[in-house]
């Protein structure tokens, strides 16, 4: 029987992890439960770093970015002799059940817990979307809203000065924040990891813009595909254009959660709980065809959603 759940935040922090954290408590509290936070994700798990949840303790985080746990990557954990002792503290500490948030590493090292027979749930954190089992993850619209706002401001210089702005944002496995921020942005060109990129292509369709009197672009290249200096250098050696790069950086990361990520939030916290409850633990909480559901580890393994072709080409047909 769960009387007792803990909660912690791993790996990189996405906006909308606190709102998760406020949900979860405050669920389980509603639900019969108490709840322990464990601080700095599975680092703080292994050095005993916990401490109780109440509905105050939560209060006024929902529209913080970043996380209240805190959080930290931990190569240590990896290893299944620290594993087995994670999930002997959490027995100790009387600690029936727990909900992590966080991307696919995170949730490996949830169903290595559950693996010891330690009932587990992993709501999905991560600003790329490219976490297996589910279809958003939390932080990815909030960070496409950032890129967007700072891509909107440096087009107003690109104009200006008629340039070339290459700007390079996270994604190093997938391109989902480069593809939706340069559709909603109308930019030019995005080079994305699932797609090869061709520099040539990209200067022959840029100096052919710039003939029909288009005379600046924004090219926004996801890290994973390419780096953006390496884009800069050879738009200089191969075209008369002038270009600059913006790295945005961290910058996408931080920031107060969207209203969909806070609404996410909670609906993910929710079924958490409730999956902790109902039986149907050890599973990715998900967003899948607009339902939230549960998917065991094992069946989320086999479920990752690309990105949407025909959105790629669009960006391109309309970037013309």
């Amino acid at each position: 029987m769960i009387n007792k759940i803990g909660v912690l935040t791993s790996g990189g922090d996405a906006p909308g992890m606190n709102a998760a954290i406020r949900g979860v408590t405050r669920y389980a509290i509603q639900r019969g439960l108490t709840v322990e936070g464990i601080i700095r994700g599975y680092e703080g798990l292994l050095r005993h770093e916990t401490r109780p949840l109440g509905r105050r303790d939560v209060g006024a985080i929902i529209h913080h970015g970043g996380t209240v746990l805190r959080t930290a990557r931990c190569l240590e954990f990896k290893e299944k002799e620290t594993q087995q002792k994670a999930a002997e503290f959490l027995r100790e500490q009387e600690i029936d059940a727990l909900v992590v948030i966080g991307g696919d590493g995170s949730m490996r090292g949830a169903e290595a817990l559950a693996g010891f027979g330690f009932p587990t749930v992993t709501i999905p954190g991560t600003i790329d979307n490219d976490m297996v089992g589910t279809q958003y993850t939390l932080g990815f619209d909030t960070a496409v809203n950032t890129v967007l706002e700072s891509v909107n401001k440096i087009r107003d210089t690109a104009f200006s000065h008629d340039r070339v702005a290459v700007i390079e944002v996270m994604g190093r496995e997938a391109g989902f924040i480069a593809l939706n921020a340069g559709m909603a942005s109308g930019a030019e060109a995005v080079l994305i990891p699932e797609h090869k990129v061709d520099l040539a292509a990209l200067c022959e369709h840029l100096e052919e813009s710039h003939r029909m009197k288009k005379l600046s672009s924004i090219v926004i290249v996801a890290e994973g595909a390419a780096k953006g200096a390496d884009v800069v250098d050879y738009i200089k050696e191969h075209t008369y254009l002038s270009p600059n790069l913006t790295v945005l950086g961290y910058v996408q990361r931080g920031g107060a959660p969207s209203a969909y990520d806070a609404i996410m939030a909670g609906r993910f916290a929710q079924k958490a709980v409730d999956s902790l409850l109902d039986g149907t633990y050890n599973s990715v909480i998900g967003l899948i065809d607009n339902k939230v559901v549960a998917t065991p580890y094992a069946e989320a393994a086999k479920l990752r959603y690309p990105i949407d072709e025909n959105l790629f080409e669009l960006v391109h047909f309309l970037g013309r």
